[in-house]
C-alpha cells in the first residue's frame, strides 16, 4: 500500500448542480473572481461581482439587498475624494473623474444583475474578511475606503452572531425574491495580512463559525458550504500554492480548487459540454507561425464548423463571439490568400 503524503478534504454531496442551464452569480471577494472566471471563461451563464470585489460579509449582505430592491445610485450616495467620484459600496472601479460617467457604470451594471439574480439558480458568496471599516460621519460599513485617510473610519472585527443575523434576514428575503435559488457559502483562502497571520486566522474562525451556524440552522435545503478555505490549508499546506505576494492564490492552487469545485457542483452533461467548449477556445488562442496558408485556413473553417455545430446541439449556450471571430479570421485569410495567388 502506497503512503499518503497529504489528507483530502472531504466535499460534501450537493442536493442540487450548476451548469449551462444553470445562470450563477459569484458575489464576494476577489477568490470569487477566480472560480466564477472560470466558469466565464468556458461560456456558463454567469454573473460575477456586481459592485466589484467585497469582502466583508456586511458588505456581501448590502450589495445583494441593493439587487432585490432595484436600488438606483444618485449623485447623493457618492463621495467625492482626490478628484474621483466614488461609492462606499462599490469597487475603485467604478469611480470616476465625472459623478454622471460614474453613475452611469454603476446602475448600469445594477440593472442587468438585478434581473440576473431574479432568474438565477445558484447564488455563491464568497466571505474574506471579518474586519469592517465604518465611516464615522455616517456610521455605515464601507466596501471600500477608496484612500480616505485612515482616521475618517472606525475598524473592528465582526462578532459571529452578527453575521448570522444579517445573514438569516437575508436568506429569508431571498427566498421571497426568487424562491428557487439556491445558496452556496465559501470562505476565501487568500489571506488577509494586515494585522498579522494570527489575526487572519482569528477573521477567518469568524466566518467559518457564521457560515457553519447558518447552514446548521437553515437546513442544506437553503444554503450549503463549499470548503475552499480547507482545500488550501489542508490539501496544499505550501506556501509555492501562494502568489509572490504570499496572500494570494497561485494558478496551480486556484486550479486545484477548479477541479474540486467542478467534480461536486456541476453536473455531469456540462462537464462533457465544457470539454468540447474549452478546445473551441484553444483554437482561438492558438497562434500560427503562418496565418496566411491554406492549411491554416482550413483549421479556422473547421473550428467554425464545431462552434456552430456545438451552438446548434445545446441551444443555451452563447458561442456568438467565438463564431464571429472564425469568421473574421477565415475571410480576411481568403482576401490575403487572393491577393498573394493574383
Amino acid at each position: 500500500m502506497s503512503a499518503k503524503f497529504r489528507t483530502e478534504v472531504r466535499i460534501p454531496d450537493f442536493r442540487r448542480k450548476t451548469g449551462y442551464r444553470s445562470p450563477s452569480m459569484f458575489i464576494g471577494s476577489c477568490f470569487t473572481e477566480n472560480i466564477g472566471g472560470k466558469m466565464s471563461a468556458l461560456k456558463y451563464p454567469v454573473d460575477i461581482n456586481p459592485f466589484g470585489n467585497l469582502y466583508n460579509p456586511v458588505s456581501v449582505a448590502s450589495g445583494i439587498r441593493f439587487l432585490m430592491r432595484n436600488k438606483k445610485f444618485s449623485k447623493s450616495d457618492l463621495i467625492k475624494h482626490n478628484g474621483l467620484w466614488h461609492s462606499f459600496y462599490h469597487h475603485s472601479r467604478f469611480s470616476s473623474v465625472n459623478a454622471d460617467q460614474s453613475l452611469e457604470t454603476i446602475n448600469e451594471r445594477l440593472c442587468a444583475s438585478q434581473e440576473f439574480l431574479k432568474n438565477a439558480d445558484f447564488l455563491f458568496v464568497t466571505f474574506g474578511t471579518a474586519w469592517v471599516y465604518e465611516y464615522k460621519p455616517t456610521g455605515q460599513i464601507v466596501s471600500n475606503c477608496h484612500k480616505i485617510p485612515e482616521k475618517e473610519f472606525s475598524r473592528y472585527r465582526l462578532k459571529t452572531g452578527k453575521i448570522v443575523e444579517e445573514f438569516t434576514d437575508l436568506l429569508s428575503e431571498l427566498r421571497n425574491f426568487n424562491p428557487g435559488l439556491e445558496v452556496v457559502f465559501t470562505v476565501s483562502p487568500i489571506r488577509h495580512l494586515r494585522d498579522g497571520a494570527v489575526e487572519n486566522q482569528r477573521s477567518k474562525s469568524v466566518l467559518l463559525l457564521a457560515v457553519d451556524q447558518l447552514v446548521e440552522d437553515l437546513g442544506e435545503e437553503h444554503c450549503s458550504y463549499f470548503p475552499a478555505y480547507e482545500i488550501v490549508m489542508d490539501e496544499l499546506r505550501d506556501y509555492r500554492f501562494y502568489d509572490e505576494d504570499m496572500t494570494h492564490l497561485s494558478s496551480a492552487a486556484v486550479n486545484h480548487i477548479w477541479e474540486k469545485f467542478q467534480n461536486s457542483l456541476i453536473e455531469e452533461e456540462s462537464l462533457k459540454i465544457s470539454a468540447e467548449v474549452k478546445k473551441i477556445i484553444s483554437a482561438i488562442e492558438h497562434k500560427p507561425f503562418n496565418r496566411v496558408t491554406k492549411e491554416h485556413l482550413r483549421f479556422l473553417q473547421k473550428s467554425l464548423q464545431k462552434t456552430c455545430s456545438l451552438e446548434a446541439e445545446f441551444l443555451y449556450i452563447n458561442l456568438e463571439f467565438e463564431k464571429g471571430f472564425f469568421s473574421k479570421q477565415i475571410a480576411d485569410i481568403e482576401n490575403r490568400l487572393k491577393e498573394l495567388e493574383s
